[in-house]
């Protein structure tokens, strides 16, 4: 098995999946039943497009998969490294067998090969791409510096990229899965108030605003939140107030609301008809 070097992966998937010189047919690609190939477990992608990939396999219906799909043989089935989208597209175009490359890669080579092909494709989200990230150097052990060279970033947007993932779950999730980018990401990390980074994520995907539309809504966003906060909030009812409706709705036979304010107060009697209306005025004026 070769040895993968570390500085060949800042080119690319290339570096890593050697191909045949121009012209010539690609050597080691065989037909393997699509039903003994399964998903990579790893794979940092967890989301795919349903309309993107049914494209996809109409196409594959009228010329086939031109790239194979990389995969490793793992106990007589075949775990895919790279190429799930177009494995999930041919099962779409109920293809019988695919074109493959089998590979003997470790662990460590099986996720940055998906990492890469990922990153190259921009298929990630600006989660995955971070958990992927946050991955390679916490469990092989890579600097950002390194990284960012394996897949040719600079080692400050790695960096930012791994620090989205200091948001909390549920502002995750809305950048995961709402479209948004890494930039929209780091707008959420500059807001501190959870309600606010939450309602404002739910603003940017609702709104589809661009990075720099979202950078200039924001101020006043934020400010809008302060405002409300400096209301006065209402008096809570008092336990004679409630006695007070109670004993009105036993008269009146209706919902009465006592609404008490800073210098003056309303009741509030229901009422749904003008027969209901008369009943309650000759009940008031009989009492």
């Amino acid at each position: 098995m070769p040895v993968m070097q570390k500085k060949g992966l800042g080119k690319g998937l290339g570096s890593l999946i050697p191909t045949a010189p121009e012209g010539e047919t690609e050597s080691g690609v065989i037909q393997i039943d699509i039903n003994k190939i399964e998903p990579n477990k790893e794979q940092p992608r967890k989301m795919f497009n349903e309309d993107a990939l049914h494209e996809l396999a109409d196409s594959i219906k009228q010329v086939g998969i031109i790239q194979p799909i990389i995969v490793r043989e793992e106990s007589g089935f075949y775990r895919i490294i790279a190429g799930e989208r177009r494995w999930r597209a041919a099962r779409i175009a109920k293809m019988a067998s695919v074109p493959v490359i089998v590979k003997e890669y470790t662990n460590q080579e099986v996720l940055q090969v998906a990492l890469i092909e990922n990153i190259q494709r921009q298929d990630l989200s600006p989660v995955e791409e971070a958990m992927c990230y946050k991955r390679l150097h916490d469990e092989f052990f890579f600097s950002y510096a390194d990284i960012a060279e394996k897949v040719g970033k600079s080692r400050g947007s790695v960096s930012e990229a791994v620090k989205l993932l200091d948001l909390d779950d549920a502002a995750l999730k809305i950048l995961s899965e709402g479209g948004l980018l890494a930039g929209h990401g780091r707008i959420l990390l500059s807001i501190e108030n959870i309600e606010i980074r939450h309602d404002f994520a739910e603003k940017m995907v609702e709104e589809g605003l661009s990075i720099k539309d979202a950078e200039r809504v924001l101020p006043a966003f934020i400010a809008g939140y302060k405002r409300s906060e400096k209301k006065e909030p209402p008096k809570p009812m008092t336990k004679n107030y409630d006695y007070l409706e109670k004993d009105l709705k036993t008269v009146l036979g209706t919902k009465v609301t006592i609404k008490e304010g800073k210098n003056k107060g309303r009741i509030e009697i229901e009422y749904y008809s003008e027969e209901e209306l008369d009943r309650i005025f000759s009940r008031i004026v009989s009492n």
